[in-house]
């Protein structure tokens, strides 16, 4: 049987994958390696960003290294639409804070041994070019140059490592190769009113981009629906002769070196860009009370929080539970959760975890979280080898790793005292604990990320 989800645009329904949908179906995975070694792709994925507007998360690793939903960094689903889609050459553009990034790139994505087609390498900043640190998204490929140029690569996808999505590239690149591009930009359509606060995209009635706009006053609605506009995504796949051109000459320029910005718009005139509508991508095993063409930048506190809570449900909006798609990291060998005489409500527990005579409800807890008798926890999110004492209330809080938050605290009930505290209390509600820190008497040894 073949189930429908109506998109977020309000068009028509469009058909989850099933065994017997051929049309839309992605193909088998000795298929999707033969289709990929046939366009020979490279992903250059960048994980450069500060992540500053999530602090304090990223005081201590990058944006892609953060943690999210009980068992994963936000850079394993890049990683894991590439490595299921086929796409096993992966260079990871690192910069700032790399260091936790990288140790988890070691531990979890070792691939290929003495493969050299395949790969996933740390590539920190060479100082080449210029010699300075990475200008911009533009300007840290262009200073890895050599790597494509080494590879030989018929197509480079450059992608971001910063979001929250599935995505099967195949189907983007099958679109890149029918419509004879020279370069493909992945859109999402969404409301006029939030593209204000986008990168928009405009597009003939053929979706050849004709434009692009950085967070337009007046966003140009799509060509079929006048209440959406195509907002990109930063994901990008371009032929390499290409992208090597463009990168060159952008180099000899001023600007600001990014791709949304300078090198895309640089080449509209002179190539063959399309726009990828990521509607259109079909995921093998969704299910139909997921929201289709779930993505989300999880650059805020607040956003952060509530793609967590799109995790929690009988009918979450992005489900994890997806073993034809599933989104990869690595093993903690910590045991099983468990839960000692205690009520759970819509909430996600890590291994290893002990909770013991408490309540949670709408939670997302990491690994090695202990939580102490009479606890009381919603709508929060807890990350890895916190410990919470006894009696603790807490109420929208997102507290990072390592924590130590002693019997009888009480946070996210009262604003005022809230606002009084020394903790980071976002404008949203949310409070924020730091990494490693002991709001007790003692002390909880920090681990490296």
């Amino acid at each position: 049987m073949e189930a429908a989800t109506t998109p977020p645009d309000g068009g028509p329904p469009r058909h989850g994958t099933m065994a017997n949908n051929h049309e839309h179906s992605p193909r088998r995975p000795r298929e999707a390696v033969a289709e990929q070694a046939h366009h020979r792709v490279l992903a250059m994925i960048m994980a450069g960003g500060r992540g500053e507007r999530l602090m304090p998360m990223t005081d201590q690793r990058s944006k892609p290294a953060v943690p999210f939903a009980g068992a994963y960094r936000i850079i394993d689903f890049a990683l894991s639409n590439f490595l299921n889609s086929g796409v096993l050459a992966m260079y990871v553009l690192v910069q700032y804070r790399s260091q936790s990034l990288i140790e988890h790139l070691r531990r979890a994505w070792r691939v290929g041994g003495l493969n050299r087609q395949t790969f996933i390498t740390a590539v920190p900043p060479q100082m080449k070019g210029r010699g300075k640190w990475y200008e911009g998204t533009a300007d840290a490929v262009y200073q890895n140059l050599n790597l494509i140029r080494d590879f030989a690569p018929h197509l480079v996808a450059v992608f971001g490592a910063d979001h929250i999505y599935r995505m099967d590239l195949r189907q983007m690149i099958r679109f890149h190769a029918d419509r004879r591009a020279d370069a493909t930009v992945a859109a999402l359509p969404v409301p006029l009113p939030s593209a204000r606060r986008m990168g928009i995209i405009q597009t003939d009635a053929a979706q050849r981009i004709t434009n692009f706009e950085e967070k337009p006053r007046h966003p140009s609605p799509m060509p079929d629906n006048p209440k959406m506009a195509f907002s990109s995504m930063g994901n990008y796949l371009f032929n390499a002769d290409v992208l090597i051109g463009a990168l060159e000459r952008d180099a000899k320029s001023g600007g600001s070196h990014d791709f949304g910005r300078d090198l895309i718009p640089s080449i509209l005139t002179s190539h063959n860009v399309m726009a990828y509508n990521f509607l259109d991508n079909v995921i093998p095993g969704i299910h139909p009370h997921e929201e289709w063409g779930y993505w989300r930048d999880v650059g805020t506190l607040s956003a952060y929080w509530h793609a967590n809570m799109d995790l929690l449900g009988e009918r979450p909006a992005f489900d994890l539970h997806n073993v034809n798609w599933p989104i990869l990291t690595d093993t903690s060998g910590a045991p099983a959760a468990s839960i000692v005489r205690s009520r759970l409500d819509d909430t996600l527990v890590g291994q290893g975890s002990l909770v013991v005579n408490a309540h949670l409800k709408r939670s997302v807890l990491g690994r090695n979280v202990s939580i102490g008798d009479g606890a009381d926890i919603e709508e929060c999110v807890i990350l890895d080898g916190t410990v919470i004492g006894a009696n603790v209330k807490l109420k929208g809080v997102i507290a990072d790793r390592f924590n130590l938050i002693p019997s009888g605290t009480v946070l996210g009930h009262d604003p005022a005292h809230d606002n009084g505290l020394s903790y980071v209390v976002d404008r949203s509600g949310l409070i924020v604990l730091p990494r490693g820190h002991s709001y007790g008497d003692r002390a909880v040894p920090p681990a490296p990320g």
